[in-house]
């Protein structure tokens, strides 16, 4: 899924470059990406579960930066890697 996403906003929304950095143990470390980087024109945005930034949607040179927003509120179940849940499978936190 956060491959098809990262594509999607390279190819279909016009970024020239998209990642997704998950949040481990207090660093972020690099996760799917597509395209060409180019810092200069980098925005990035957190993804968020339950408060807590699990990772951050980064694209450079996007034409719709309210997009990354967008897509950064779909995609959070879908960035929690390492992510503690004592126990109870996370999926079943999400129909609570």
């Amino acid at each position: 899924m956060l491959r098809a996403v990262v594509v999607a906003l390279v190819e279909q929304a016009g970024c020239g470059w998209a990642g997704i950095l998950f949040s481990e143990d207090g660093r972020l470390v690099p996760g799917p990406e597509a395209g060409v980087p180019n810092p200069e024109r980098r925005s990035r945005t957190p993804v968020v579960f339950e408060g807590a930034t699990v990772a951050e949607l980064v694209a450079d040179g996007c034409p719709e930066p309210e997009l990354l927003d967008r897509i950064a509120g779909l995609i959070p179940a879908y960035c929690l890697v390492g992510w503690d849940t004592d126990g109870v499978p996370w999926d079943a936190d999400l129909d609570a």
